[in-house]
C-alpha cells in the first residue's frame, strides 16, 4: 500500500512539474515578445541631442558648418550647389515613412534627399538621390520655376501648396512617404503631390527635363536620407523614419 501510494505522488509531481516547466515557457515566450521591435516603428534620426549617424556627402565626418543650436540641426549657409549635402549614412532606406520640422531663414533654400547613393563619380546628392524642395516660397530673390516650388519632387512634379505657406521664422511639418507603388509629399498635413516611380510618366519627365544629362537619378530603390544646405540658414528637428 504504501508503494501505491508513494508512485501517486511521485505521478502527481511529475505533473505539477510539467505544467511549471509549460507555464514558464509562456511567461518566456511573453517576455520575448515584448522585448522584439514593433513592426514600423518610428527611429529617429535627429532627436535634438546628437548627430550620431550624420556625415557629409561622401565624407567619413560631420562637416562643421552643421550644428546642434538649442535641440535643432542648424546649417549656417556655406553650403552651395556643391559641397552643401549631408546624409544620415547610418543605414540605408528603401520604402519608409519619412517626418521631420524645418524652418528657413529669408530668401533660403535647402532640400530633402532620399535614395542616395555615394560615389567619387557623383559631386552631390542630386546628381542620384531625388529631392523634397524646401524655399523661402515668397521672399526667394529669383523667379521660382513650378517645379522649384515648396513641396514639390525638384525638377520632377509640381506641388500643391495652396493655403500651406507659414512666415519665415515658423516651423513647417513635411513628410514623405514612398513605396514602390507610389510616392507621396506632404506640407503642414496637406499632401502636395504623388507619382508612381519608374513609371512611364516618371521616365518621360527624367529623360526630358531637368536631370536628362543624369542617367543615375532616382534610379536607386534604396539609399541614403540627406539634407541640404544650399547657401542659407535653415533648422531642422524631430527627424524620424520608419520602414514600410
Amino acid at each position: 500500500m504504501k508503494i501505491i501510494i508513494s508512485l501517486l505522488l511521485l505521478i502527481t509531481c511529475l505533473a505539477g512539474c510539467k505544467d511549471i516547466v509549460k507555464a514558464a515557457k509562456e511567461n518566456q515566450k511573453k517576455d520575448a515578445s515584448i522585448n522584439e521591435p514593433v513592426k514600423n516603428e518610428w527611429n529617429y534620426l535627429f532627436d535634438g541631442t546628437s548627430t550620431e549617424g550624420w556625415r557629409g556627402y561622401n565624407e567619413k565626418e560631420l562637416p562643421t558648418r552643421w550644428i546642434i543650436e538649442e535641440g535643432t540641426f542648424k546649417s549656417l549657409g556655406e553650403g552651395g550647389d556643391i559641397g552643401g549635402d549631408i546624409i544620415y549614412g547610418a543605414e540605408a532606406f528603401s520604402e519608409f515613412e519619412l517626418s521631420l520640422e524645418w524652418k528657413i531663414s529669408e530668401g533660403g533654400n535647402s532640400g530633402i534627399f532620399y535614395h542616395v547613393l555615394e560615389d567619387e563619380q557623383y559631386k552631390a546628392a542630386y546628381y542620384t538621390g531625388p529631392e523634397y524642395q524646401l524655399i523661402d516660397q515668397v521672399g526667394f530673390p529669383s523667379k521660382l520655376e513650378s517645379w522649384q516650388s515648396i513641396g514639390g519632387d525638384y525638377g520632377m512634379y509640381d506641388p500643391d501648396f495652396e493655403g500651406l505657406l507659414k512666415e519665415i521664422g515658423e516651423w513647417n511639418t513635411s513628410r514623405i512617404v514612398f513605396t514602390k507603388e507610389k510616392a507621396a509629399y506632404w506640407l503642414n498635413g496637406k499632401q502636395t503631390l504623388e507619382f508612381v516611380p519608374w513609371s512611364e510618366d516618371w521616365n518621360n519627365r527624367k529623360n526630358t527635363g531637368k536631370w536628362k544629362n543624369y542617367p543615375d537619378y532616382g534610379m536607386a530603390e534604396s539609399g541614403f536620407i540627406g539634407l541640404q544646405d544650399h547657401g542659407s540658414f535653415i533648422w531642422f528637428r524631430n527627424i524620424k523614419v520608419r520602414k514600410l
